[in-house]
Order: structure tokens, then sequence, then C-alpha cells
């Protein structure tokens, strides 16, 4: 086998040269809308998904790049799902921006080597490589959100992002560092078997395993490493807010998964009692603060972080009494909600970015009011994404909660049917402020405020992820499968 195989990472390598040509294309393109540049970026995620698709269809399990990168399933899979998500934002982003004037190459390529940063992260193998991803999506990330430099809000929120991130870094790789320490390896695999042969000082890498779960827990937005999550998706412009709240889950997904599962497996009774814990308090953190919010961005926010509290407890079920018969039903469940959760969330911040395209920022919920008298169609589509996120059947997010309570429950532990009945008390406590938007939309007199005229491409776009939250919630079986057998193919390659 060659160690050096270059092909494995194919996708990425396309997707850096377009990154580069689309920097380039740019400068030479002086046209406000940017239509050169933004039909060039995404035939380029195009290409790089359609790759990601093919060798997901194939299945197979590579290693490349001296070892240091892995190519499997669940890797394709995730980069898949962050690329299309990718698509659909700049989808919604571009008008919005072009009426701030905020339509520039600099966009483009930072998102383009943002993407990049999630696809290393999704297909690491090597902490060094989990570590380069993470800085490249984030230190992408950063600058979006800086975009808006006469902005005071923006950059303000930009700051604590910074700040906040260098330290969950700082955190993670104090982590990464002592458990190459424990275990004299980088590479992912290696440190499994190191662990699973013994022999290795245990409260070294329980120590490490901390560090590493509280970085984790920071780019996943997990309560108690949270505090950034409301400020930056209020302060950051919509479109920089929807881009942090979609594809980078992807790929905080897959690194807890090579970090935690593929290379601590070992340690999985210390680490699943703290994932519980993060669950439990991103789902009483989320669910209680959304209710006293009156801003929709900050509203959704702490909507984030308890969604995000689902996701945690469906990864903190897989290893039970030892054994791991029930870890692909977990992790598949966990990795369906996180599917559910982006294209739900998708469609909610693309409707506000159409709902500011005139002048004003449709921020707060109240703008939202008697919508349905001035756009009946804007303000069911809304609907849908509200139900969705609350879990009312027969939504998507209805049966990615229900998977991820079955996942539990089926384990036949106490703890963890305790877990299940405590998700579905938060969830009606969520359900309050979810419905509250519905009741203002429908119920509320209308402002004087009037509802933009909308391009007709974007309105599709809208229509298209509405008609998705509401089919793949119909025809859920078939998504979870997909998910499912994406992790059964990973793990026992």
């Amino acid at each position: 086998m060659n160690a050096m195989n270059w092909t494995v990472v194919l996708p990425e390598i396309v997707l850096l040269v377009a990154a580069c040509g689309v920097l380039l294309v740019d400068l030479f393109s002086k046209h406000p809308t940017r239509g050169t540049t933004f039909w060039l970026t995404q035939a380029s995620i195009a290409v790089f998904a359609v790759l990601h698709l093919l060798a997901l269809q194939e299945g197979r399990t590579e290693y490349g790049v001296g070892q240091m990168v892995v190519v499997d399933p669940m890797g394709h899979l995730m980069a898949f799902c962050a690329a299309v998500a990718v698509m659909i934002t700049l989808g919604y982003a571009r008008p919005t921006l072009a009426a701030r004037d905020m339509l520039k190459g600099e966009f483009f390529t930072l998102t383009l080597f943002a993407l990049l940063g999630i696809a290393v992260m999704c297909s690491a193998n090597n902490f060094l490589v989990v570590y380069l991803g993470l800085e490249l999506m984030s230190l992408s990330l950063y600058a979006l959100v800086a975009l808006r430099r006469d902005h005071a809000v923006a950059t303000e929120a930009a700051m604590k992002y910074f700040v906040l991130g260098a330290l969950a870094s700082g955190f993670l790789l104090y982590g990464l560092s002592m458990m190459y320490g424990a275990t004299g390896t980088l590479e992912i695999p290696r440190v499994f078997e190191r662990i699973a042969g013994g022999g290795i000082n245990k409260e070294v890498l329980v120590f490490g395993t901390v560090f590493v779960v509280a970085g984790l827990a920071f780019k996943l937005g997990a309560a108690p490493f949270h505090m950034w999550v409301p400020d930056v998706y209020q302060g950051a412009p919509t479109a920089v807010t929807l881009l942090i709240g979609g594809a980078p889950k992807f790929a905080a997904f897959a690194i807890t998964i090579r970090l935690l599962v593929e290379g601590m497996l070992g340690l999985a009774v210390d680490w699943q009692q703290m994932l519980i814990v993060l669950a439990v308090a991103s789902l009483a953190v989320g669910n209680i603060a959304a209710i006293a919010q009156s801003n929709l961005k900050r509203m959704l926010a702490y909507s984030t972080i308890a969604q995000m509290g689902f996701i945690v407890l469906g990864l903190s079920a897989g290893v039970v009494n030892n054994n791991t018969l029930s870890a692909a039903n977990a992790y598949s469940s966990a990795m369906f909600y996180l599917v559910a959760y982006v294209l739900t969330t998708l469609g909610t911040f693309g409707l506000i970015m159409l709902l500011s395209r005139q002048g004003f920022e449709s921020e707060q919920i109240d703008d939202l009011a008697g919508l349905a008298r001035k756009s009946p169609w804007m303000a069911g589509v809304m609907t849908v994404f509200m139900f969705s996120l609350a879990g009312v059947p027969p939504m998507i997010g209805f049966f990615a909660k229900l998977s991820v309570i079955q996942a539990l429950v089926t384990t036949n532990v106490t703890l963890y049917i305790v877990m299940a009945i405590v998700a579905v008390l938060f969830s009606l406590i969520g359900a309050f402020y979810y419905l509250r938007v519905v009741k203002v939309m429908w119920f509320d007199e209308p402002t004087g405020q009037a509802v933009p005229v909308q391009g007709q491409g974007v309105t599709a776009l809208l229509a298209l992820n509405g008609a998705a939250v509401l089919l793949f919630g119909l025809f859920s079986g078939g998504l979870m499968a997909v998910c499912r057998d994406a992790i059964q193919r990973t793990f026992t390659s």
C-alpha cells in the first residue's frame, strides 16, 4: 500500500486549487453582485461534493499522506453534508450581502478555506491533522465574523469569538499533547491500540481526556462552554451566523467521533460521564435561557445549545456495560439528529435574511408579527422550521429526537432511560419559545414594515428547504439508513 497516497485527498486538493482560483478571478471582477465569483465558488463546492458522494457510494476505507489521513464513509458523508450546507448558505447570503456592500471576494475565499478546514477535520487520522483543520476553519470564521468592519457589534462578536476560540483550541491542544505524552503516538488508531494494551498511566490519560472533551464541547457549542454562541450569533452578519451554525457542526461531530470513539474508546467510561453532564447542562441552559430572549438570532443561539445537548446525549450512549453493541445505533442517531438540525437551521436563518433585505434587520421576534397576513407562504415555511426544531411530527426534527431517545431507551440502563425522560421534559420547555414565534406570526397584529420583494432563486431555495424538512420527516427511514450504514462501514473497516 502506498503510504503517501495523495489521491485520497483529491477532493481537498481540488477545493484548495479552486479557492486560490476564486481569489485570483475576483481581482478582475468589479460587478457589485459578483456573479462570476459566486457561480465559480458554487461550481467548485459542487465538484467537491460530487467527489465525496462518489467515494461514499464506493464505501472504501483508505489511508494516505503518510497514514495521517483516512477516508471512510463517515468522513465522506460529513464532508458532503458540509459542502451542501455551504452551497445553501451562499445561496441565501448573496442578496443580503450585496445589499450591504459586503459581497466581496474575501467572503467567498474565506468560506472555501473554512470548508477546506472542515474537510481536513473530517478525514483526520492524526492529532496534528485534527489541529491543522481546526485552525484553518476557525481562523477563516474569525475573519468572516469581522468582515463588517464598520459595525461595532460585529467587531465585538469577532473579538469574543477569537479570544474564546483560542482558549478552546488551547484546551484541545493541551489535551492532545497529554495523550501523546501518555501513548507516545500521534496517530489516532495507535492511540486506541496503546490504551487497549494497558500499561499506560491512566491518570494522565483521563486528565488529557478532560481537556479534549472541553475543547470539543466548545466547538459543538455545548454548555458550559457555550458562552460565545449567543454573542457571536447575534453580533455577526446573519449570513456569517448561518455559516457558523451549519457546516462547522459536521466537522465538530467528525473530530468528536475520531478522537473519542476511534482513539479513546478504551476510556469511554470516563468521557461518556463527561458527555452526560454536558448534555444535561446544554438542555437546561439552552431551553431555559431561550425563553427570556426577544432577539430572534439570540433565541436561536440558545436553541442551538439545547439542540447540541441532544447530539451529545446520543454520543454518550455508545458503550454500555463495557460492550459496543449499541454503538452503531447511538452514533448514527446523533449523526441523523445533526443532519436534521443543520437542514432546519439553514432555512430558519435563510428566512431571517430574506426578511432583512430592504434596509432593516429582521432580528427581533416582534419583527415577525403578522407575517401570515403579509406573506402566508413565508409564515408557513417558518412554521415548518419552528415545528421541526420543537420536535412536532411529521417534521424531521421529531424523528431526530425520537431516534436519540430510542437509542437511549434501548440500552436498558436506568441512567440512560432517566436521561431520555430529562430530554423529553426539556423539549417540552423548548416548545414554548418555538411556538411563541408561530403565535407572533399568525395571531399578532402586523407591523408597518412591508415584506421585501424576493428574487425568484432565493425564494425557490427557501421553498425547497422547507419541503426537505417536511419530506425527510415523512420519509426519514432512508436518511437514517444512510447514517447508520456510514457509521457501521466506518467502524467495521
